[in-house]
Protein backbone atom coordinates (compact mmCIF):
# COMPACT_ATOMS: atom_id res chain seq x y z
CA UNK A 1 0.00 0.00 0.00
CA UNK A 2 1.24 3.35 -0.84
CA UNK A 3 0.25 6.84 -0.06
CA UNK A 4 1.67 8.02 -3.23
CA UNK A 5 -0.48 7.95 -6.56
CA UNK A 6 1.48 9.36 -9.56
CA UNK A 7 -0.51 11.52 -11.14
CA UNK A 8 -0.73 11.32 -15.19
CA UNK A 9 -0.13 13.95 -17.06
CA UNK A 10 -2.46 14.25 -19.97
CA UNK A 11 -2.30 17.14 -22.71
CA UNK A 12 -5.05 19.99 -22.58
CA UNK A 13 -6.07 22.77 -24.67
CA UNK A 14 -6.46 25.89 -22.44
CA UNK A 15 -9.91 25.37 -21.16
CA UNK A 16 -10.31 22.01 -20.96
CA UNK A 17 -11.43 20.58 -17.49
CA UNK A 18 -11.43 17.43 -15.87
CA UNK A 19 -14.06 16.04 -13.74
CA UNK A 20 -12.71 15.04 -10.48
CA UNK A 21 -13.58 17.63 -8.19
CA UNK A 22 -17.17 17.10 -6.90
CA UNK A 23 -17.47 19.15 -3.73
CA UNK A 24 -17.98 17.62 -0.29
CA UNK A 25 -22.17 18.30 1.05
CA UNK A 26 -21.20 19.65 4.27
CA UNK A 27 -17.47 20.19 4.39
CA UNK A 28 -15.45 21.36 7.66
CA UNK A 29 -15.26 25.18 7.98
CA UNK A 30 -11.25 26.09 7.81
CA UNK A 31 -10.76 28.28 11.13
CA UNK A 32 -8.28 30.82 9.05
CA UNK A 33 -8.17 32.19 5.84
CA UNK A 34 -6.45 30.16 3.05
CA UNK A 35 -4.41 33.47 2.85
CA UNK A 36 -3.49 34.07 6.19
CA UNK A 37 0.52 33.68 6.64
CA UNK A 38 0.76 32.68 10.17
CA UNK A 39 4.17 30.79 11.67
CA UNK A 40 4.49 29.10 14.93
CA UNK A 41 8.17 29.92 16.87
CA UNK A 42 9.59 26.09 17.79
CA UNK A 43 12.18 27.15 20.56
CA UNK A 44 15.79 25.85 20.61
CA UNK A 45 16.47 22.17 22.23
CA UNK A 46 16.48 18.70 22.60
CA UNK A 47 14.32 16.76 21.41
CA UNK A 48 13.23 13.06 20.27
CA UNK A 49 13.54 11.34 16.66
CA UNK A 50 12.72 8.24 15.45
CA UNK A 51 11.82 5.37 17.27
CA UNK A 52 12.87 1.45 18.53
CA UNK A 53 9.87 0.36 17.33
CA UNK A 54 9.03 -3.53 15.50
CA UNK A 55 6.18 -4.63 13.80
CA UNK A 56 5.42 -6.56 16.70
CA UNK A 57 1.77 -7.53 14.99
CA UNK A 58 3.13 -8.37 11.71
CA UNK A 59 1.41 -5.78 9.65
CA UNK A 60 3.91 -5.91 6.45
CA UNK A 61 3.21 -9.69 6.10
CA UNK A 62 -0.86 -9.35 7.27
CA UNK A 63 -1.11 -6.34 4.17
CA UNK A 64 1.13 -7.02 2.00
CA UNK A 65 3.65 -3.68 2.38
CA UNK A 66 6.83 -4.45 0.46
CA UNK A 67 9.28 -3.12 2.67
CA UNK A 68 9.10 -3.41 6.69
CA UNK A 69 7.66 -0.85 8.61
CA UNK A 70 9.74 1.25 11.53
CA UNK A 71 13.48 -0.32 10.51
CA UNK A 72 13.92 2.99 8.84
CA UNK A 73 12.73 5.25 11.83
CA UNK A 74 16.06 3.60 14.14
CA UNK A 75 17.60 3.99 16.30
CA UNK A 76 15.37 6.54 18.73
CA UNK A 77 17.89 8.88 19.41
CA UNK A 78 18.19 12.80 20.69
CA UNK A 79 19.19 16.11 18.46
CA UNK A 80 19.29 19.53 19.51
CA UNK A 81 17.95 22.09 17.10
CA UNK A 82 18.47 25.94 16.95
CA UNK A 83 15.00 28.32 16.93
CA UNK A 84 13.11 28.26 13.93
CA UNK A 85 9.63 28.94 12.55
CA UNK A 86 7.50 26.76 10.84
CA UNK A 87 4.01 27.35 9.02
CA UNK A 88 0.81 27.03 11.27
CA UNK A 89 -1.05 25.56 8.45
CA UNK A 90 0.07 23.39 4.95
CA UNK A 91 0.14 25.74 2.17
CA UNK A 92 -3.26 26.38 0.49
CA UNK A 93 -4.20 26.54 -3.07
CA UNK A 94 -4.98 30.47 -2.93
CA UNK A 95 -1.57 31.10 -1.98
CA UNK A 96 -0.06 28.85 -4.39
CA UNK A 97 -2.24 30.33 -6.86
CA UNK A 98 -0.69 33.82 -6.25
CA UNK A 99 2.41 32.57 -6.14
CA UNK A 100 1.91 31.25 -9.66
CA UNK A 101 0.31 34.55 -11.19
CA UNK A 102 2.63 37.32 -9.84
CA UNK A 103 5.70 35.07 -10.88
CA UNK A 104 4.00 33.67 -14.31
CA UNK A 105 4.86 29.96 -13.37
CA UNK A 106 3.02 27.29 -15.00
CA UNK A 107 -0.30 26.03 -13.55
CA UNK A 108 -0.10 22.91 -12.51
CA UNK A 109 -1.26 20.28 -14.38
CA UNK A 110 -3.77 19.03 -11.83
CA UNK A 111 -5.54 22.52 -12.04
CA UNK A 112 -5.46 22.29 -16.16
CA UNK A 113 -7.46 18.84 -15.09
CA UNK A 114 -9.86 20.50 -13.04
CA UNK A 115 -10.49 24.01 -14.56
CA UNK A 116 -9.22 25.26 -10.99
CA UNK A 117 -6.15 27.52 -13.25
CA UNK A 118 -9.14 29.25 -15.66
CA UNK A 119 -9.65 32.84 -13.94
CA UNK A 120 -12.98 34.29 -12.83
CA UNK A 121 -12.85 36.77 -15.75
CA UNK A 122 -12.48 33.60 -18.44
CA UNK A 123 -15.72 32.04 -16.99
CA UNK A 124 -17.72 35.63 -17.17
CA UNK A 125 -17.19 35.69 -20.49
CA UNK A 126 -17.90 31.88 -21.87
CA UNK A 127 -21.72 31.76 -22.92
CA UNK A 128 -23.74 29.96 -21.10
CA UNK A 129 -24.09 26.83 -22.57
CA UNK A 130 -20.73 26.07 -22.20
CA UNK A 131 -21.29 27.47 -18.60
CA UNK A 132 -23.72 24.44 -18.16
CA UNK A 133 -21.43 21.92 -19.67
CA UNK A 134 -18.49 23.22 -17.52
CA UNK A 135 -20.45 23.25 -14.32
CA UNK A 136 -22.25 19.75 -15.03
CA UNK A 137 -19.32 17.35 -16.61
CA UNK A 138 -16.31 19.27 -15.35
CA UNK A 139 -17.10 20.73 -11.88
CA UNK A 140 -19.32 17.61 -11.37
CA UNK A 141 -21.66 20.46 -9.15
CA UNK A 142 -24.53 18.47 -7.17
CA UNK A 143 -27.43 20.88 -9.14
CA UNK A 144 -29.18 20.68 -12.42
CA UNK A 145 -27.56 23.16 -14.61
CA UNK A 146 -29.89 22.66 -17.33
CA UNK A 147 -32.17 25.52 -16.64
CA UNK A 148 -30.03 27.64 -14.74
CA UNK A 149 -28.77 31.20 -16.33
CA UNK A 150 -25.89 32.54 -16.47
CA UNK A 151 -25.61 34.61 -13.16
CA UNK A 152 -26.76 31.42 -11.01
CA UNK A 153 -24.25 29.29 -12.83
CA UNK A 154 -21.32 31.60 -12.18
CA UNK A 155 -22.40 32.03 -8.31
CA UNK A 156 -21.97 28.24 -8.26
CA UNK A 157 -18.47 28.16 -10.32
CA UNK A 158 -17.32 30.84 -8.29
CA UNK A 159 -18.41 29.15 -5.02
CA UNK A 160 -16.70 25.65 -6.16
CA UNK A 161 -13.36 27.78 -7.26
CA UNK A 162 -13.79 29.82 -3.52
CA UNK A 163 -13.93 26.40 -1.99
CA UNK A 164 -11.25 25.04 -3.55
CA UNK A 165 -9.09 27.80 -2.45
CA UNK A 166 -8.89 27.03 0.95
CA UNK A 167 -8.20 23.73 0.30
CA UNK A 168 -3.72 22.52 0.53
CA UNK A 169 -2.44 22.21 -2.84
CA UNK A 170 -1.34 19.15 -3.96
CA UNK A 171 0.29 17.55 -7.11
CA UNK A 172 3.30 19.74 -6.80
CA UNK A 173 6.90 18.32 -7.62
CA UNK A 174 9.37 18.87 -4.40
CA UNK A 175 11.31 21.95 -6.85
CA UNK A 176 7.74 23.80 -7.14
CA UNK A 177 7.76 23.42 -2.84
CA UNK A 178 11.43 24.64 -2.45
CA UNK A 179 10.41 27.55 -5.02
CA UNK A 180 7.54 28.61 -3.38
CA UNK A 181 9.09 28.67 -0.33
CA UNK A 182 12.19 30.50 -1.16
CA UNK A 183 9.77 33.07 -3.35
CA UNK A 184 8.09 33.66 0.33
CA UNK A 185 11.06 34.39 1.74
CA UNK A 186 11.48 31.29 3.70
CA UNK A 187 12.43 27.62 3.16
CA UNK A 188 11.39 24.20 3.21
CA UNK A 189 11.62 23.06 7.06
CA UNK A 190 14.07 19.76 7.30
CA UNK A 191 12.84 16.51 8.60
CA UNK A 192 13.99 17.07 11.79
CA UNK A 193 12.30 20.42 12.16
CA UNK A 194 9.24 18.92 10.75
CA UNK A 195 9.25 15.89 13.41
CA UNK A 196 10.18 18.55 16.16
CA UNK A 197 7.36 20.85 15.48
CA UNK A 198 5.14 17.46 14.76
CA UNK A 199 6.21 15.80 18.28
CA UNK A 200 7.21 18.42 20.65
CA UNK A 201 10.76 17.49 22.72
CA UNK A 202 9.09 14.13 24.33
CA UNK A 203 8.64 12.63 21.17
CA UNK A 204 5.04 12.17 21.07
CA UNK A 205 3.63 8.92 18.73
CA UNK A 206 1.00 11.28 17.12
CA UNK A 207 0.81 15.51 17.12
CA UNK A 208 -2.30 15.75 20.01
CA UNK A 209 -0.35 12.27 21.99
CA UNK A 210 0.66 9.05 22.11
CA UNK A 211 -2.84 7.01 21.84
CA UNK A 212 -4.56 7.39 18.48
CA UNK A 213 -7.88 8.44 17.66
CA UNK A 214 -9.01 8.15 13.85
CA UNK A 215 -11.47 11.10 14.72
CA UNK A 216 -8.83 13.32 15.18
CA UNK A 217 -6.66 13.73 11.74
CA UNK A 218 -8.29 13.80 8.50
CA UNK A 219 -7.96 10.37 7.07
CA UNK A 220 -10.63 11.49 4.75
CA UNK A 221 -13.39 9.91 5.97
CA UNK A 222 -15.32 13.03 6.36
CA UNK A 223 -17.05 13.50 3.34
CA UNK A 224 -16.42 13.14 -0.48
CA UNK A 225 -14.12 10.04 -1.62
CA UNK A 226 -12.93 12.36 -4.79
CA UNK A 227 -12.31 15.07 -2.42
CA UNK A 228 -10.66 13.32 0.69
CA UNK A 229 -8.70 16.63 1.42
CA UNK A 230 -9.93 19.45 3.90
CA UNK A 231 -9.73 22.98 4.19
CA UNK A 232 -6.60 24.02 5.78
CA UNK A 233 -6.85 24.03 9.66
CA UNK A 234 -10.16 22.19 9.63
CA UNK A 235 -9.96 19.40 12.04
CA UNK A 236 -8.60 21.39 15.33
CA UNK A 237 -7.81 18.33 17.41
CA UNK A 238 -4.99 17.45 14.67
CA UNK A 239 -2.84 20.04 16.41
CA UNK A 240 0.69 19.88 18.54
CA UNK A 241 2.03 20.86 21.36
CA UNK A 242 3.34 24.21 19.66
CA UNK A 243 -0.04 24.52 18.05
CA UNK A 244 1.07 23.47 14.58
CA UNK A 245 -1.96 21.72 12.26
CA UNK A 246 -2.87 19.09 10.01
CA UNK A 247 0.30 17.52 10.72
CA UNK A 248 -1.20 13.65 11.43
CA UNK A 249 -3.46 13.69 8.29
CA UNK A 250 -4.96 15.78 5.52
CA UNK A 251 -1.77 15.92 2.71
CA UNK A 252 0.83 14.43 3.35
CA UNK A 253 4.18 16.99 3.12
CA UNK A 254 7.55 17.44 1.20
CA UNK A 255 10.64 18.79 3.56
CA UNK A 256 14.28 19.23 2.01
CA UNK A 257 16.32 16.12 2.89
CA UNK A 258 17.25 13.32 0.88
CA UNK A 259 15.87 10.24 2.17
CA UNK A 260 19.01 8.67 3.90
CA UNK A 261 19.73 6.31 7.29
CA UNK A 262 19.81 7.87 10.76
CA UNK A 263 23.65 7.58 12.54
CA UNK A 264 23.77 4.74 14.23
CA UNK A 265 21.57 2.68 12.04
CA UNK A 266 22.79 -0.94 10.47
CA UNK A 267 19.34 -0.94 7.88
CA UNK A 268 20.05 -0.54 4.60
CA UNK A 269 17.67 1.18 1.87
CA UNK A 270 18.47 1.07 -1.74
CA UNK A 271 16.47 4.49 -1.67
CA UNK A 272 19.12 5.90 0.73
CA UNK A 273 21.23 8.80 -1.33
CA UNK A 274 19.83 11.62 -3.56
CA UNK A 275 17.52 9.55 -4.78
CA UNK A 276 14.17 10.09 -3.17
CA UNK A 277 12.92 13.07 -0.75
CA UNK A 278 11.26 12.49 2.15
CA UNK A 279 7.77 13.01 2.51
CA UNK A 280 6.40 13.69 6.25
CA UNK A 281 3.17 13.09 7.24
CA UNK A 282 -0.49 11.09 6.69
CA UNK A 283 -2.37 11.77 3.71
CA UNK A 284 -6.39 11.97 3.64
CA UNK A 285 -8.02 9.32 1.46
CA UNK A 286 -8.19 6.51 3.74
CA UNK A 287 -11.32 7.25 5.58
CA UNK A 288 -11.73 5.34 8.95
CA UNK A 289 -10.06 2.18 7.77
CA UNK A 290 -6.66 4.32 7.82
CA UNK A 291 -3.33 2.11 9.57
CA UNK A 292 -2.41 4.24 12.20
CA UNK A 293 0.89 2.94 11.25
CA UNK A 294 0.44 5.69 8.53
CA UNK A 295 -0.53 8.74 10.96
CA UNK A 296 2.64 8.27 13.16
CA UNK A 297 5.16 11.64 13.37
CA UNK A 298 8.22 9.13 13.14
CA UNK A 299 7.06 7.88 9.99
CA UNK A 300 9.33 8.33 7.22
CA UNK A 301 7.55 8.15 3.52
CA UNK A 302 9.91 9.46 0.63
CA UNK A 303 9.43 9.30 -2.75
CA UNK A 304 11.28 11.12 -5.92
CA UNK A 305 11.24 14.82 -6.06
CA UNK A 306 9.78 15.13 -9.62
CA UNK A 307 6.75 13.36 -8.06
CA UNK A 308 3.39 14.85 -8.34
CA UNK A 309 0.52 13.36 -5.61
CA UNK A 310 -2.80 14.35 -5.17
CA UNK A 311 -1.90 13.52 -1.29
CA UNK A 312 1.49 15.56 -1.20
CA UNK A 313 1.35 19.45 -0.22
CA UNK A 314 3.83 20.86 1.81
CA UNK A 315 4.59 24.09 4.29
CA UNK A 316 7.64 26.72 5.12
CA UNK A 317 9.73 27.26 7.51
CA UNK A 318 12.30 29.88 8.18
CA UNK A 319 15.56 30.38 10.33
CA UNK A 320 14.94 31.59 13.80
Amino acid sequence: MSLFLKFSLIAFLLLVFACDNKIPEQPPVASVSPLVDDMVQIPAGVFVVGSDKQDEDGLQKRYGFERPLYVNEHPRHQRNLPRFFIDRFEVSNAQFKTFVIQTGRQDPESWVQSGYNVRDEKLRSAHVTNLRWIASDYFKLDVDTRQMDKPALLEALFKSQAYRDTLPVSAISWQDAFDFCSWRGKRLPSEAEWEKAARGPGGREFPWGDEWDADKPNTGGFGDDEVPVAPVGSFENDVSVYGVRDMGGNVSEWVSDWYGPYSGTDYQDSFFGQQHKVVRGGGAGLGHYALHVFYRSARRAHTEPQTVSTDVGFRCARDG
